[in-house]
């Protein structure tokens, strides 16, 4: 009796099992895949190193907000927005009809910008404690992204876009800075960017390097395919 009890509970085992091995593909297939690659540590110093003179013109940004479809009324994500530097300008941009999401996965950075609106009287920002997966967006709610000088610290790049995609509206576009590197010297070159966001599912619009002189930097604009 004893023996049968054990070869039935051994039965249901096995069965189990083979459940669990049939579905493990199809668990995995719907989950987007990682793209593992170096990447740099999140910067969590002074965030007034975003703040120096010259930067506006340095990065061209009103050009690159042109190039983005931001105006009167967009609404935009900030994603990794530091000190709220780049947030700022697209809150002067988008006015009182529109909105700026200003997101980090910093706690420090939201808090300083936080800070900044209230202290400077921005009242079409808002912030927004993301995590390093999920950008934790409104859905439908976004139609210009901007990645400045963050994509480089992005270790799952792929599970963000996955996660960035409900967020965005029809026609929406991302924009990502950064400049040429191995992923460890806060960098990354182009061609893996553009690798990586079209195995997320994204087109790539143009692409541009007038951000600095250098040729060092770029600007490249997606959207959803």
């Amino acid at each position: 009796m004893k023996q049968r009890v054990r070869l039935a509970k051994s039965l249901v085992v096995a069965v189990l099992y083979g459940l669990l091995f049939i579905a493990a593909p199809q668990i995995a297939s719907s989950q987007p895949a990682q793209t593992q690659r170096p990447t740099s540590t999140p910067y969590t110093g002074d965030l007034s190193i975003f703040e120096k003179p010259g930067r506006d013109e340095r990065l061209q940004i009103q050009r690159v907000m042109d190039l983005l479809g931001i105006k009167s009324g967009s609404s935009v994500a900030d994603i990794g927005a530091g000190s709220g530097w780049f947030s700022i300008r697209a809150a002067a941009r988008v006015g009182a009809s529109g909105v700026v999401y200003a997101q980090d996965i910093n706690p420090d950075a939201v808090q300083y910008i936080e800070h900044r609106i209230h202290k400077e009287k921005v009242s079409n920002v808002r912030t927004v404690l993301g995590s390093p997966d999920d950008p934790k967006l409104p859905p439908e709610s976004i139609d210009a992204v901007l990645l400045l000088k963050v994509y480089h610290e992005i270790v799952h790049p792929l599970v963000l876009m996955a996660n960035l995609k409900p967020s965005l509206r029809p026609g929406a576009k991302v924009g990502i800075i950064d400049r040429n590197g191995n992923g460890t010297d806060h960098g990354l070159n182009s061609d893996v960017v553009k690798r990586e966001m079209a195995e997320a599912g994204f087109k790539l619009l143009s692409s541009y390097d007038f951000i600095k002189a250098d040729g060092q930097d770029y600007f490249l604009v997606f959207a959803v395919r």
